[in-house]
């Protein structure tokens, strides 16, 4: 459950967003439906709690998620409201700019469900950047959640701080008691230490599997790969070395196939295994959800 919006991009690097200038795009984007996506294209059933415009713009996200077996009958489409729209540029450091048009969109106004509608979930997950483009939107996701883990469902959560979003607040106060119920954390470097307020990352993960419910954390490291932790120890993950075009959604493709390995019962090196070619395939083509990710390419990279 999370923001859906399509994505308009510089074409080159180093091009400010405060020029007059060309864009690529509209590109299907947002990270809770690049991951679910993913999540259908490596085989299983999955399903999303959003909102659309009834326009151009929400057409090229239905289309491309059903396509993909996505269930996307809990999408709200607004007859009003435009759908959401990110703009976003690269550098040559490899930082990236984002100018996020989300708030006064049907991205933040779901379609109304009750619990016994829907059935049996292995997981519900959730972006951190769902949780800070508005509070009444994050306290549903949230109170959804909370449904779901009283249902059975494991919740897994990738924190996905983006600055422009997140506007000065802490972390730790949009969560909520988000991390007492997490099975699955999928944090990068920093934000493990936004959430723990560790700046070592063994003393941090330490501090999370205090949580009774937390099963497995995977921390992302960009180019040097990831570490996977369980209460049994932790195993590293390299990266996959590909000509990387454009690096997001990767880390979105990453969540989902890990929690595919987990769910298919693949050791933690394993599902780390499919989550790094998962990543590596996305950032291979221009667009966030673009990425060549399937169960026969996946089975190409990790085995080659």
């Amino acid at each position: 459950m999370g923001e859906m919006l399509v994505e308009i991009m510089r074409p080159e690097p180093d091009m400010p967003l405060n020029i007059p200038a060309v864009f690529l795009g509209p590109y299907p984007s947002g990270a809770p439906a690049i991951f679910i996506d993913t999540v259908a294209r490596l085989g299983h059933s999955a399903g999303i709690f959003g909102g659309v415009g009834k326009d151009d713009f929400g057409n090229v996200l239905l289309q491309r998620l059903k396509k993909d077996g996505v269930n996307t009958d809990y999408v709200f489409e607004d007859e009003y409201l435009s759908t959401a729209v990110a703009f976003v540029t690269y550098f040559s450091d490899g930082s990236r700019k984002f100018i996020y048009h989300i708030g006064n969109t049907p991205a933040v106004h779901p379609k109304p469900f009750q619990i016994g509608d829907i059935g049996r979930a292995n997981y519900f997950h959730i972006m951190g950047c769902s949780l800070m483009a508005e509070e009444a939107f994050r306290d549903r996701i949230i109170d959804t959640a909370m449904l779901f883990f009283a249902a059975g469902a494991k919740i897994s959560f990738d924190p996905n701080i983006r600055k422009e979003l997140l506007g000065g607040r802490k972390i730790s106060d949009l969560l909520n008691g988000l991390l007492e119920k997490c099975a699955v954390l999928m944090p990068g470097v920093d934000e493990l230490a936004l959430l723990t307020g560790e700046d070592s990352i063994d003393v941090g993960i330490k501090k999370l599997f205090q949580y009774e419910n937390m099963e497995v954390i995977a921390v992302k490291k960009g180019r040097d790969g990831s570490t996977i932790y369980t209460r049994g120890g932790a195993v590293d993950c390299p990266p996959y070395r590909v000509k990387q075009v454009d690096p997001t959604g990767a880390g979105d493709c990453f969540d989902a196939a890990l929690l595919c390995g987990l769910i298919e019962g693949k050791s933690p090196q394993e599902a780390g295994k499919m989550a790094s070619a998962a990543g590596a395939l996305n950032a291979m083509r221009q667009g966030p959800m673009e990425g060549d990710i399937n169960e026969v390419q996946i089975g190409k990279m990790i085995y080659a």
